[in-house]
């Protein structure tokens, strides 16, 4: 079996990075695109590689030689490789194609080696590669019957985005035999392009023999096996997250913030939201209402105060909305004068903003980093701050103050002068969490030195729109938070969630309790883990300490480069005194099948 690849093309969507150089000698994670292709097929016993060249060919030539490790490499010149398409790149390589059986490539991919092991490894002789469409991949889209034969290949004309579940993208690499090559390819190519001319693509050829009554070609889908196909500098980016090496997936995907719907097999454990909200109806009424939304500006700050005010039942005047809580934490951090009291470990957000001489860190002295009312006002009483932040329940620890002791906190700080800063993002996880909220007229109205903070992304389930409150009956500090905010700081979705929210709090409520249900389940699973203590939580995740077998890091590397699963190792956070703790989130049950699953095999 020979190779051969197409990698006459010029790139341009990738900018500068070919200006100098064809697509495929830029580098992944350090490596060439070119280099890494070749050092798989020299691994697979195949005759030669036949390159089709044209764009910064000499480059090329001079970069590969004519062989690589051993392995023989021709070249085939394409002079008007600027004025054709790729199919007269392989039209000039159709006498290879005749000479042996042949993997068709082409240049701008990247694969792990399962992916080449899948297609040679299939008895039938001629393939085309596919696999499930995803909204990142552009190309040719192709639908398939049950048997895997191609049913019709689907112009850009002809999408539908109703259909799209029934869509395989095509990876761009094939198997012909050389009689296919002899009897259906070549033929039809060289008709094709008779008839059509040379700035077309090589699929088209495909498309014409898939209408064949014995078309004698058969789709193979991927199942899991990686690849990307970069065109652009977004695609190098996320091709870098995906096949990063030796411990540099992890930072890879970290430093992206979340974004992993570009992933679609990644299990995100790390990212804390509900699983069953919002409910499926509440989905389509938005979807319903998608293209106005999409086209019209949305209301100003009054407005939306106005609107999420409605949706808790709170005086407009004491309630800010926000582009997510992040954007309240930063205006809330630069309002507040004086030292903070801080509880570590926490969700850093909030000390990030802060000059470390401002804060007063309080590290509960026990495994479960656990605390109560007493403990804070035993610590914080002989301490000078302004501010003392309570993350209730508490990230990552899950721990939780009942509303009761709350109280005590809010009257002992009152006394004190001290701004209580509660952050009940993940208040409605609680056990009787429809009692357990500070945003409550009477208590806002009592307590002038409350600030209540809430992340609508996390119990809500909808990260994606951004939105988050700030809550306080304390007038002077709300105009210092609300100058932080621009007029226009929620897009029209976010508003227009806020809006129908109500019609749909009793689904919210009924999700919440299932939710308390599968957390209760998982604990019970997680707890069967030889090397984990789980640590029980009254928030969607649980902190758990890796007694044995594997450090923090090496559990997060392990889950995520063998089984593309992503939780979060809390050794990068302060006050764990250099111990192994990991936070996994609540997810499904599905899905928390699956991390268990993985858990058991390591």
């Amino acid at each position: 079996m020979q190779v051969i690849i197409l990698a006459a093309g010029m790139g341009k969507r990738l900018g500068e990075l070919t200006r100098n150089n064809t697509k495929c000698m830029i580098r992944v994670n350090g490596q060439t695109l070119i280099e890494r292709a070749l050092s798989q097929f020299r691994k697979l016993s195949v005759s030669r590689v036949v390159m089709v060249v044209g764009y910064k060919g000499k480059e090329l030539r001079e970069f590969i030689g004519d062989s690589y490790e051993g392995l023989p490499i021709e070249y085939i010149e394409n002079p008007v490789y600027d004025k054709t398409n790729n199919i007269y790149s392989l039209s000039l390589a159709k006498e290879r194609l005749l000479e042996d059986d042949t993997l068709l490539v082409e240049s701008d991919l990247i694969f792990e080696d399962a992916v080449l092991d899948k297609i040679l490894s299939d008895p039938y002789p001629n393939i085309a590669l596919v696999a499930k469409y995803e909204s990142w991949m552009d190309g040719t889209v192709v639908m398939l019957d049950n048997d895997n034969n191609i049913l019709n290949f689907v112009t850009k004309k002809a999408f539908n985005f109703d259909h799209k579940d029934l869509y395989y993208k095509t990876v761009n690499i094939y198997k012909f035999s050389k009689e296919f090559s002899r009897t259906h390819y070549v033929p039809f190519l060289e008709a094709y392009i008779h008839a059509v001319g040379c700035n077309e693509y090589y699929e088209q050829v495909l498309r014409v023999i898939a209408l064949l009554d014995k078309p004698d070609l058969k789709a193979l889908p991927l199942s899991g096996e990686k690849w990307y196909e970069i065109d652009d500098i977004q695609d190098l980016d996320n091709a870098e997250s995906i096949f990063a090496e030796n411990g540099e997936k992890l930072p890879a995907y970290q430093k992206r913030y979340g974004g992993y719907w570009r992933f679609p097999s990644l299990l995100d454990y790390c990212y804390l939201v509900n699983p069953f909200f919002p409910t499926e109806k509440m989905k389509k009424e938005m979807r319903a209402n998608f293209d106005v939304l999409l086209s019209e500006y949305p209301s100003g700050l009054k407005v939306n105060s106005l609107l999420i005010a409605k949706y808790f039942g709170i005086i407009p005047e004491y309630v800010c909305p926000g582009n997510g809580a992040a954007e309240l934490i930063k205006g809330l951090m630069t309002a507040l004068d004086g030292k903070m009291g801080v509880i570590y470990p926490t969700f850093e957000e909030y000390p990030n903003r802060r000059n470390p001489d401002q804060i007063v860190a309080y590290v509960p002295d026990n495994a479960d980093f656990a605390y109560d009312a007493d403990d804070l006002i035993r610590f914080f009483g002989n301490q000078e701050i302004s501010s003392l932040l309570l993350i209730n329940p508490d990230n990552p620890s899950g721990n939780f103050i009942v509303k009761g002791e709350v109280f005590r906190l809010l009257d002992w700080a009152t006394e004190k002068g001290i701004i209580l800063v509660v952050d009940e993002s993940f208040v409605d996880f609680t056990d009787d969490f429809e009692r357990n909220s500070l945003l409550v007229n009477d208590i806002l109205g009592k307590y002038a030195n409350l600030v209540v903070v809430k992340s609508i992304s996390k119990s809500y389930g909808v990260p994606g729109l951004r939105l988050g409150l700030l809550a306080t009956s304390n007038m002077m500090l709300m105009e210092r938070v609300r100058q932080e905010v621009s007029i226009w700081n929620i897009n029209s979705f976010a508003e227009f969630y806020m809006q129908i929210f109500n019609k749909y709090e009793q689904d919210y409520k009924l999700a919440c309790l299932k939710f308390i249900r599968e957390r209760e389940r998982f604990y019970a699973d997680l707890r069967q883990i030889d090397f984990l203590r789980v640590i029980p939580s009254q928030a969607n995740y649980f902190l758990c300490e890796v007694t044995r077998k594997y450090s923090s890091r090496e559990l997060t590397n392990l889950l995520l480069d063998t089984y593309d699963i992503l939780i979060k190792d809390c050794g990068t956070k302060k006050a764990f005194r250099q111990s192994e703790y990991i936070r996994i989130a609540v997810r499904g049950t599905l899905d928390n099948q699956r991390l268990v699953a993985a858990l058991k095999e390591l």
